[in-house]
């Protein structure tokens, strides 16, 4: 495989995958059973003010 070979794979390919990538990246917190988990991490730095 050449360079040129590579380079138009990384252009096309290569783009598609990390377009594809991003967007999964994006949406992930947002799916329908993430809403406990994100209410834990956002709540997590007010645990110690609860102790003391």
């Amino acid at each position: 495989m050449s360079y040129d070979d590579l380079r138009h794979f990384a252009d096309s390919w290569g783009l598609l995958a990390m377009t594809l990538l991003f967007l999964t990246f994006i949406a992930w917190p947002f799916r329908p059973g993430a809403r406990a988990r994100n209410e834990e991490a956002a709540n997590m730095i007010f645990e110690d003010d609860e102790h003391g």
